[in-house]
């Protein structure tokens, strides 16, 4: 089995705050991995470190077992808690500039935004500006850059905020179809019910991972109905 990343020993601190404190997490091959924690809990700054976009003060960080180069982060599709998007431009020519940075021409660029663009309910917006787009079409804008180049490997930093139920629900359906086609998936969020859809979970509290496995695992362990009773335990046991 192969490991998309690996962080080990990460230590992180701004100021006198510690942000990470000791923290290791493995990625396996063709799983959908949910991080989640409250506010804070330093989800964000775990996932730029692991992209090369934040710098541990300590503790190592590999991308396809090696160290990250070029040619890795061409694998990865990221999207960032807040959306990079050009506002001056259509959505299209959005989707166009992510599509041609990553090396796509010719009629292969334009048929895969047009197919992502489907994939994430966009394909009859187009033509439209950013500027008029919604929070939740820009997050599914966001989400559409991501995807347009095929990666590997992604790293979606609260993808669903802003989402309304049903399109939350057809954005998971994609997550579990890109898995199915053996991408890694990394996802943070602090909605407790998209938990259940993950394959593992490690849920961050004050810069540390205090618990790991999958749903069923965690619940089992800590004789709890959900994995949100699981962090009311942690966090009990500590006050």
């Amino acid at each position: 089995m192969t490991y998309p990343v690996k962080g080990e020993h990460l230590h992180k601190k701004f100021k006198k705050q510690i942000v990470l404190d000791d923290v290791s997490l493995t990625l396996r091959e063709g799983e959908i991995y949910g991080l989640i924690g409250p506010s804070g809990a330093g989800k964000t700054t775990l996932v730029k470190i692991l992209l090369g976009l934040e710098k541990a003060d300590s503790g190592n960080v590999e991308l396809f077992e090696q160290k990250p180069t070029l040619s890795a982060f061409r694998s990865l599709g990221y999207m960032a808690q807040s959306d990079a998007l050009y506002n001056e431009l259509s959505a299209y020519q959005n989707l166009e500039f992510f599509a041609s940075i990553q090396g796509l021409r010719g009629k292969a660029k334009k048929q895969r935004i047009l197919e992502v663009a489907k994939n994430v309910g966009l394909d009859q917006d187009l033509k439209k500006g950013v500027a008029q787009f919604s929070g939740g079409m820009r997050r599914r804008l966001s989400l559409a850059a991501a995807l347009v180049h095929e990666p590997r490997l992604y790293l979606l930093d609260e993808p669903t905020v802003g989402l309304d139920p049903l399109i939350r629900r057809d954005i998971w359906t994609l997550f579990h179809f890109l898995r199915s086609k053996g991408a890694t998936i990394i996802v943070t969020t602090h909605v407790m019910d998209e938990v259940s859809q993950c394959d593992r979970v490690g849920l961050l509290s004050d810069g540390h991972l205090i618990a790991e496995g999958s749903p069923k695992e965690l619940t089992e362990q800590y004789n709890v109905e959900t994995v949100e009773d699981v962090f009311l335990v942690k966090e009990g046991a500590k006050g």
